[in-house]
C-alpha cells in the first residue's frame, strides 16, 4: 500500500537544490576480518536486513500536477546491486584519499526515480581497513519512525541478532488515476492539505518547512534575529570537502570533572577555540566580543516518561516519546581563555536545560541503538526550520554505544556523520561518540571552505587548551 509523505519529508524532497544535496550521510571504517569482507558479503548482509527498514525499497512517486503530497510506493525494479556499489582506493589508500572520496560522493544528487539512499564498500584502505559510506535522503530518514540503514547494519560483537531470511513482493503501484482521485479526495476532506500543497506549488518550501518545525520556532524568541558576520555564511556550490577527527572521551570527561560542566557544553568549548583559531589564521577580525551562533538541536525528555531514565538500564522508560528541541548558542570566539570559554557555554547550556528536560546520552543509545544517524537527521530538520540568517553553523552531537560493534566479522573502529549543507551555509558539523572516542565529520563547501581540514586540526589543539587548564 502506498503512503504519502508527510508535510515535512516532503519539504525535503522539494527544498533539495543543485547545490544542496538533502542526503545524511556516514562513514564507517572497518577492521577486515581474516575471511575478508567483499563486496557479495555485504550485498548479502544488506539484502537480509532490509527487511528492517522497508522503505529502502520504496521510492518517491509524484501526483499529477502537484495536487497532493508525494507517496511512496514499492519498486517494483528495485535492483539491491544499484544501491550498493563498489569502489576502491589504489593501495594502500590513506585517510586523506578516503575523505576526498567522500566529498565526491556525497557532492552528487540521489537518483529520484529510485529509493532513495546509496551505499559503498571501499576497499584499498591501508593497515587491513575497509570502509562502507552510506548517503540516505532526509526525506527518507525522519529520525524517528523511518530508520536509517546504518541502524540496522551494526550489531554487539558478542551478541550479534538474528534476522530470519524474507520473502519480499512489492505491492501493486497505483495508477495515475487513482492517485489523483484520492488527492482530490484529501483536499475534499482536509483543506488546510490543500493550502500546504498550493505553497509547494508556488515555491514557498522553506516556509512550509518552518512551519512543520515547530518545536524549532520558540528560538526566535530567543536569539537575535541576525548572526554575526562569518565566513561560515556564503552563496555555496553543489562542490563538497570533508575532513575528521578523531579524540578521546575519556579526555571530555576529564574536563567535565573539573569543572562540573556536561560533555556536550566540553565539546562546544572545544569547537569554540577551533573556530577562533581558525578565524586568526584566517586574518578575521576577532575581537574580545565576537561569536559564532551554533544551532545546537538538544533531545529532550517530554511529559509522560516514568521514573528516572539515566539509571534505568535495562530498558527504554515506558511511555517515552522521543522529541528535540534546539539551543541557538553564541559561541565566545573572542574570549582567549578556555576555561572561560567554558564557562560562558555551560551557563548558556544550563539555562536552557532548566526549561527542557534534557535527555541523557545512556538514555538516546538505549532508545535509538546506534543513535547518530537518528538524531543527526532531527539535527537537520531543526535547522531546516529556521532562517538561514539566524546561525552560522549547525553543530550535531549524537551519542552512540560504547561498547564495540560489528558487521559480520569485521568490527568497527571508526564511525564519522556527514551532514549536509543547507542554503548559505558554508560548513556542517558532525559528531558522535563510540567505544571511548568521540568523532567529528566536517562536511564543507569546496570553496568557501578550502581550508575545512585547518579546523580540525586545531580541534585537538582546543582539547589540549582544556587538559591543560585541569593540570
Amino acid at each position: 500500500m502506498d503512503t504519502r509523505l508527510t508535510t515535512q519529508d516532503a519539504s525535503f524532497y522539494f527544498l533539495e537544490a543543485s547545490s544542496t544535496p538533502m542526503h545524511l550521510g556516514s562513514l564507517a571504517i572497518l577492521r577486515t576480518p581474516e575471511g575478508g569482507l567483499d563486496y557479495e558479503d555485504l550485498l548479502t548482509h544488506v539484502e537480509r536486513r532490509l527487511s528492517l527498514v522497508p522503505r529502502y525499497r520504496q521510492r518517491v512517486r509524484e501526483v499529477a500536477l502537484g495536487l497532493a503530497r508525494p507517496v511512496w510506493v514499492d519498486d517494483r525494479d528495485f535492483d539491491i546491486t544499484y544501491h550498493v556499489r563498489r569502489s576502491a582506493l589504489p593501495k594502500p589508500g590513506s585517510d586523506e584519499q578516503l575523505h576526498d572520496l567522500v566529498a565526491r560522493l556525497t557532492s552528487r544528487p540521489l537518483d529520484r526515480s529510485r529509493p532513495l539512499w546509496e551505499m559503498y564498500l571501499v576497499e584499498g584502505l591501508a593497515d587491513d581497513r575497509v570502509a562502507i559510506f552510506t548517503k540516505s535522503h532526509s526525506a527518507l530518514v525522519d529520525g524517528l519512525r523511518a530508520l536509517e540503514i546504518g541502524q540496522v547494519m551494526f550489531d554487539d560483537c558478542e551478541h550479534p541478532r538474528q534476522v530470519p531470511d524474507e520473502l519480499w513482493m512489492p505491492a501493486r503501484e497505483p495508477r495515475e488515476s487513482e492517485l489523483v482521485l484520492g488527492a482530490l479526495a484529501e483536499m475534499v476532506a482536509r483543506p488546510a492539505e490543500g493550502v500546504a500543497t498550493i505553497r509547494h506549488l508556488v515555491g514557498d518550501v522553506v516556509g512550509t518547512a518552518s512551519t512543520v518545525v515547530g518545536n524549532a520556532a520558540a528560538l526566535v524568541r530567543t536569539a537575535a534575529a541576525t548572526a554575526p558576520a562569518t565566513p561560515l555564511n556564503a552563496t555555496i556550490s553543489r562542490n563538497r570537502r570533508f575532513a575528521t577527527a578523531k579524540t578521546s572521551l575519556e579526555d571530555y570527561r576529564t574536563v567535565r570533572s573539573k569543572f562540573h560542566c556536561s560533555v556536550n557544553d566540553v565539546v562546544l568549548a572545544v569547537l569554540t577555540g577551533a573556530m577562533r583559531n581558525w578565524l586568526l589564521s584566517r586574518g578575521e577580525p576577532v575581537t574580545a566580543f565576537s561569536t559564532v551562533r551554533a544551532m545546537v538541536p538538544i533531545a529532550v525528555h517530554v511529559a509522560g516518561v516514568e521514573g528516572d531514565a539515566e539509571e534505568d538500564t535495562d530498558s527504554v522508560p515506558r511511555n517515552f516519546d522521543r522529541r528535540a528541541s534546539s539551543l541557538l548558542i553564541d559561541l565566545p570566539v573572542g574570549e582567549p581563555n578556555p576555561v572561560v570559554r567554558l564557562s560562558h557555554i555551560a551557563h548558556a547550556t544550563e539555562a536552557h536545560s532548566r526549561q527542557n528536560r534534557t535527555m541523557t546520552a545512556q538514555t538516546l543509545v538505549r532508545v535509538s541503538g546506534t543513535a547518530p544517524p537518528t538524531l543527526h537527521a532531527v539535527g537537520l530538520r531543526l535547522a531546516a526550520g529556521l532562517s538561514q540568517r539566524m546561525f552560522n553553523v549547525m553543530i550535531t552531537n549524537a551519542p552512540g554505544p560504547q561498547a564495540p560493534l560489528c558487521l559480520g566479522g569485521a568490527r568497527l573502529l571508526e564511525t564519522y556523520p556527514v551532514s549536509p549543507l543547507i542554503r548559505n551555509q558554508a560548513l556542517s558539523i558532525g559528531l558522535t561518540s563510540y567505544d571511548g572516542h568521540v568523532y567529528y565529520g566536517l562536511n564543507g563547501d569546496r570553496d568557501a571552505m578550502s581550508d575545512v581540514d585547518v579546523i580540525t586540526g586545531l580541534l585537538h589543539e582546543a582539547l589540549d587548551e582544556l587538559l591543560e587548564a585541569c593540570r
